[in-house]
C-alpha cells in the first residue's frame, strides 16, 4: 500500500511538472517542449493505472486532482510569476482539506 501511495505522489509530481511546462510549448509549436509535456502526461496516466490496482479509484482520483490542482497553483506562484491573493490561498486550503477528509473517510 505504501508503494501505491508513493507511486501516486510520483504520478502527481510528473503531471504537475508537465502542466508547468505547458507555457513553454508555445501553443504546441515548440516540438521539444511539446514532446516533454505529452510524455509527462502519458507517464503520469500510466502510473495512475498502476495505483488504482491498490487504492480505490475514487480515492486515487480525489487525491490526484486535489493535490495536482494545489501543486500547479503553488508552482504557478513560486515559479511562473502568478499572484497569490487571499481568495486563491483559501481555495488551495479548501482543496487540500478536502483531500485530507476524503482520505480519513476512506480509511474507515
Amino acid at each position: 500500500m505504501f508503494v501505491a501511495w508513493g507511486l501516486l505522489l510520483s504520478a502527481i509530481g510528473v503531471e504537475v511538472a508537465a502542466t508547468a511546462a505547458l507555457p513553454r510549448t508555445e501553443g504546441f509549436r515548440n516540438p521539444g517542449w511539446t514532446a516533454l509535456v505529452v510524455a509527462g502526461y502519458a507517464l503520469s496516466i500510466w502510473v495512475l493505472t498502476l495505483v488504482i490496482r491498490e487504492i480505490p479509484v475514487s480515492t486515487t482520483y480525489a487525491v490526484w486532482s486535489g493535490l495536482g490542482t494545489a501543486g500547479i497553483a503553488i508552482i504557478g506562484v513560486a515559479l511562473l510569476g502568478e499572484q497569490l491573493d487571499v481568495l486563491k490561498a483559501s481555495a488551495l486550503l479548501m482543496i487540500i482539506g478536502g483531500v485530507v477528509v476524503l482520505n480519513i473517510q476512506g480509511a474507515h
